[in-house]
């Protein structure tokens, strides 16, 4: 029986209305707010009226700016409540970016988080049609006509019921709820529609895969919540399942998010790629402090644990006596430093993670498994099964989805279709873009090749719009030559392979530096295990620019001797990387190369590094 948003919110306040539901980050005085499903619900309802008063029309949208937080939650819920359209905005977005947002979506009210993201709204509102309000939720706010988070429920508590619970009797469950905005890299983001039935039903399918249990869950809040994995795992799960959600701090990505894992304990974790990346490179640090003793006692554990992992791998799911005393002596104290040590679901997504980090996090009995979806299916498609774990695999469709290739080459490749009740009801405003991605039976091309082995578990082979045709003609995977090249030198963060209509192909990498904490830019000191490295092989360059401002003769050519290693494995000349250029700086959301869910802009970079590109094809 299909069910709407509200109505998962209302049944689970009423089950469990004690049950603490969401915990926010420390305030200035050192103290959380916590918040049970009653209370929640409660404060849903109030500003849902108070936006009703405000004047949100049915299907005009509530635009929400700001790092995560309950009112964050709140504003999203309330909105779906009161018949409106929930709109999140990436925090990193530009002023002009914020209007086309808000524009597009008919946005009757901006909530924004602080000062700094109201700026960005009051230099743009006289282009906003619709507006009606704003709201600031955290501190008070600077300009008269702007409500502070106060004003709100004070609206919203002196409003009755009525016009409220009339809303509610009218919602479809087929009626768009959530907009998600695509982080393009080309043109404006397109709004992705979903309604109450596409998030609900893809939800129940994953749970049927993760096992999880009614209030028993506990989630670390900290990805961007405009985008649809933080939308699904953070808000939703958290009302159907009656989890408990932490908020991190803003800083999480920058190196804070251990604090709020050690306090949360969260019993479930995503982390993108980058996000495990940082939590790999920290820990390798930290190994290279330790004793001759503590190393071989470490070496030994994840070697148990791998041990472990490869036969259930195989299908042998026997905790031998080694793994078992491994995890009593190492393997859980590394957790429980991480703050994991209650986690039972370790996940990514968003994009591929490099199978040696995999394989590294299975050596600490974290297995991580691999999440494939989009936006336009309303998140996860595909899930490894933990008990049929795999390094490779994306898995099997969750129940009730399904799966096709289109095109099938003579590799048994093709571009992956999806479809089900969860695909997205089309772009808002675009019906030749929707198109273009959703067939006519509703199948969703997503631009990814992929194939199937003979159990029928999914691989992701390549990118179509990353597929690289050389001026030979030849077809090339730039993914996989990338992952070839960071495997053999995990010193580099990044590869972008060139070649699109070349004679051959060339990378631009990136060395791994420090960030700054503050702004999590690029700075150009070499990071610890690099400058580590590069001392072993005899290089003295401790920055960036040292390194390419005087060629350094060492590290250019480990570099070239990892790029011919990799070459080894190409099937054929044309796929061999033949030139290489070092990059002035590493790539962060500041300087522009990734996206808002830490994704690269390869678009972008071709563009800002043009002139380096040109000269390796002198």
């Amino acid at each position: 029986m299909p069910e709407s948003i509200p109505g998962i919110l209302t049944r689970t306040a009423k089950l469990y209305p004690d049950h603490i539901a969401l915990v926010s980050r420390l305030d200035i005085n050192g103290k959380r707010t916590t918040y049970t499903f009653q209370e929640y619900e409660s404060a849903v309802r109030i500003v849902a009226k108070a936006f009703l008063k405000l004047g949100l029309e049915r299907y005009h949208s509530v635009c929400i700016i700001g790092f995560n937080s309950p009112e964050w939650f709140i504003a999203e819920l309330a909105t779906i409540y009161a018949g409106g359209i929930a709109t999140g905005i990436y925090t990193t977005n530009s002023p002009e970016a914020c209007q086309y947002c808000a524009e597009h979506s008919r946005a009757d009210i901006i909530v924004v988080e602080d000062e700094k993201q109201l700026r960005k709204i009051l230099q743009i509102k006289h282009n906003l049609p619709h507006l009606k309000a704003i709201v600031q939720y955290d501190g008070i706010p600077i300009e008269k006509d702007v409500l502070s988070w106060n004003d709100l429920l004070d609206i919203g508590k002196k409003e009755s019921e009525d016009k409220l619970l009339s809303v509610l009797k009218m919602i479809g469950v087929n009626e768009c709820c959530i907009l998600v905005y695509t982080s393009g890299t080309v043109g404006n983001s397109k709004a992705v529609m979903l309604n109450h039935d596409n998030i609900l039903s893809n939800i129940r399918a994953v749970l049927m895969v993760l096992r999880m249990k009614e209030k028993s869950e506990v989630i670390v809040s900290y990805l961007p919540l405009s985008h649809v994995a933080a939308q699904i795992l953070d808000i939703i799960i958290n009302i159907m399942l009656a989890t408990t959600v932490y908020f991190a701090d803003p800083s999480a990505l920058k190196g804070t998010l251990i604090n709020t894992l050690l306090v949360a304990q969260p019993t479930i974790f995503l982390g993108v790629p980058r996000v495990w990346e940082k939590i790999y490179e920290k820990m390798q640090e930290k190994a290279r402090n330790n004793g001759v003793i503590k190393t071989w006692i470490a070496k030994w554990a994840k070697e148990q644990a791998l041990h472990y992992y490869t036969n259930k791998m195989n299908g042998i799911d026997y905790k031998h006596w080694g793994y078992v005393f491994a995890k009593w002596l190492v393997l859980d104290k590394v957790k429980a430093a991480l703050g994991l040590n209650k986690c039972h679901i370790y996940l990514t997504g968003a994009a591929p993670l490099n199978i040696d980090i995999k394989r590294y996090f299975l050596s600490l009995d974290i297995p991580i498994a691999e999440v494939y979806g989009t936006s336009e299916c309303s998140g996860p498609h595909t899930i490894i099964d933990i008990k049929k774990f795999s390094l490779v695999s994306i898995g099997k469709p969750l129940p009730g989805l399904y799966t096709k290739l289109d095109n099938i080459d003579e590799h048994g490749e093709g571009e992956i279709c999806m479809s089900g009740r969860h695909i997205f009801m089309g772009y808002l405003n675009a019906p030749k873009q929707t198109e273009d991605v959703k067939d006519k039976d509703g199948w969703i091309h997503s631009g990814d090749l992929g194939k199937f082995d003979s159990n029928g578990n999914l691989f992701i082979t390549g990118r179509i719009k990353e597929l690289i045709i050389t001026s030979g003609g030849e077809n090339v995977a730039s993914y996989n030559i990338e992952q070839a090249i960071l495997s053999e030198l995990p010193y580099l963060s990044n590869i972008i392979v060139i070649g699109d209509q070349k004679k051959y192909l060339t990378v631009l990498v990136t060395l791994k530096s420090d960030m700054n904490e503050e702004t999590g830019a690029p700075l150009d000191t070499l990071a610890p295990n690099v400058l580590k490295w590069a001392q072993s092989i005899g290089s003295s360059a401790k920055t960036v620019t040292e390194v390419i401002n005087f060629r350094d003769v060492v590290i250019y050519g480990e570099i070239d001797k990892a790029i011919k290693r990799a070459n080894m494995q190409a099937i054929s000349n044309a796929q061999k990387v033949q030139k290489f250029e070092i990059l002035p700086h590493d790539f962060s959301i500041p300087t522009g190369e990734l996206g808002p869910t830490l994704k690269t802009k390869k678009n972008v970079i071709k563009k800002k590094y043009a002139d380096l590109i040109d000269k390796m094809y002198e």
